[in-house]
């Protein structure tokens, strides 16, 4: 009998000592909310909607890998930038001085703000490419196929920079 109350009694302890933590390697801390602001697109060449796609991208990041909870206002955490890069770049040519394959660079500035530590605030670039052949046009399926492989990463990137110890 002893020894189920002593079974039961150390499970407890040990899960309320990893409250804060998640199995994603996430340390929230004691907070409770996340905002993330809408990250509007400055870049010179404006692809329409992506500035929406990377907000809702990074929102469900963090609500699919922490506790945390989303509010639109008064966050414990802030997440909150802009899209400041959208390009794209030939990188090798064939003989004849054609694009062999392209690039599609996508840049975002992050500033994250921790309301309950302010010394994990930080304000920083992120950026990731998607490489595809020179003969094709970037639109439709493929268009998207990119931006998505791009901001999986970006907000990826973006989750451990403000989250992780790593």
């Amino acid at each position: 009998m002893k020894i189920k109350y002593l079974a039961t009694l150390l499970s407890i302890l040990i899960l309320q000592s990893c409250g804060n933590y998640s199995f994603t390697g996430a340390d929230t801390g004691n907070a409770e909310t996340y905002q993330v602001n809408f990250f509007q697109n400055t870049a010179q060449l404006v692809e329409p909607g992506i500035d929406r796609d990377f907000t809702l991208q990074l929102q469900d990041l963090i609500l699919n890998q922490t506790k945390l909870s989303l509010v639109n206002a008064n966050g414990d955490l802030i997440y909150e930038g802009e899209i400041i890069r959208y390009y794209v770049a030939p990188m090798t040519a064939t003989a004849d001085s054609r694009a062999a394959q392209n690039r599609l660079t996508i840049e975002v500035n992050v500033r994250f703000y921790n309301t309950l530590d302010p010394e994990k605030d930080f304000e920083q670039r992120f950026s990731f490419y998607f490489d595809f052949d020179g003969n094709a046009q970037l639109t439709g399926a493929q268009k998207e196929e990119a931006i998505n492989e791009i901001f999986t990463r970006i907000t990826q990137d973006v989750f451990n920079a403000s989250l992780t110890n790593w």
